[in-house]
């Protein structure tokens, strides 16, 4: 392709990277899922379930939207894992060409201002979401809250949405489409995720032993793919379960065998 009809392309099509932040649990995984039309970031009841940021690509005709789900952040950094976890979020802001910061519903969090905070380091447009507004009786309540976050937010476009049930996700998509550069696509169309089949497997296995057995292991609990093979259109795959303690793989086995 001429640098002229390259030149004419990039005019008709825009690209870019697009952060997903805030707290823990606030939905941000629910909000890539539900914007892709498929799982691909896991989601558990408990808090800090993204441990890795995880690239979503959404292609349309007009846009390649590439979304970045990050681990929630967070004031605590008691550990390694939760050190690295603010880092890894953190980072991501300040390479991308929009950021979308998720809030839930008229709630306030000291960690919400720690996320609020380390978007100082934003070089692209912010959009704050209020999320879970079907799960509000009276939405009166949120104009209060609205105008609190265009008061901390006054450059931010505000958009009250839920991801859980898809309200208000179309003019959430048109505004990060209008804010992204025009350039070539990256992705072929029909690609999703950078990630390998290996890591979507090793995340969907932790995301069901953290709703199973959230209260008794760890947030560490790492899952290692050894083997991944087709057989006969059958996976056939060898997963092994790190935990921190012998106690917790004595409790991950037994509720194996009782399952």
């Amino acid at each position: 392709m001429d640098s002229e009809n390259n030149n004419e392309y990039v005019k008709g099509r825009r690209c870019g990277y697009v952060a997903i932040i805030g707290r823990p649990n606030v939905g941000k995984s629910t909000l890539l899922n539900y914007i892709l039309g498929q799982k691909l970031s896991i989601t558990s009841k408990k808090p800090q379930t993204t441990r890795h940021s995880l690239l979503g690509i959404k292609t349309t005709e007009t846009a390649q939207l590439l979304y970045v789900d990050t681990p929630g952040i967070h004031g605590a950094e008691k550990k390694a894992i939760n050190r690295y976890m603010n880092r890894s979020a953190k980072k991501v802001i300040r390479d991308v060409d929009v950021v979308v910061f998720v809030t839930d519903r008229t709630e306030w969090h000291a960690d919400d201002q720690v996320a609020a905070d380390a978007l100082k380091g934003a070089i692209g447009s912010v959009i704050v979401v209020v999320n879970k507004v079907d799960l509000l009786k009276d939405k009166t309540r949120l104009l209060p809250h609205i105008a609190l976050l265009e008061e901390k937010f006054p450059d931010a476009h505000i958009v009250p949405i839920s991801a859980e049930k898809g309200d208000n996700l179309d003019a959430l998509e048109k505004l990060v489409e209008e804010n992204l550069p025009y350039d070539n696509f990256l992705f072929p169309n029909d690609q999703i995720t950078d990630r390998s089949e290996r890591f979507l497997v090793a995340e969907v296995v932790r995301e069901k032993i953290m709703r199973q057995l959230g209260d008794e292991l760890p947030y560490a609990v790492t899952i290692q793919i050894e083997s991944f093979k087709s057989i006969k259109s059958i996976l056939h795959i060898d997963a092994v379960v790190f935990v921190e303690r012998d106690s917790q793989k004595q409790f991950l086995s037994e509720k194996a065998v009782r399952n």
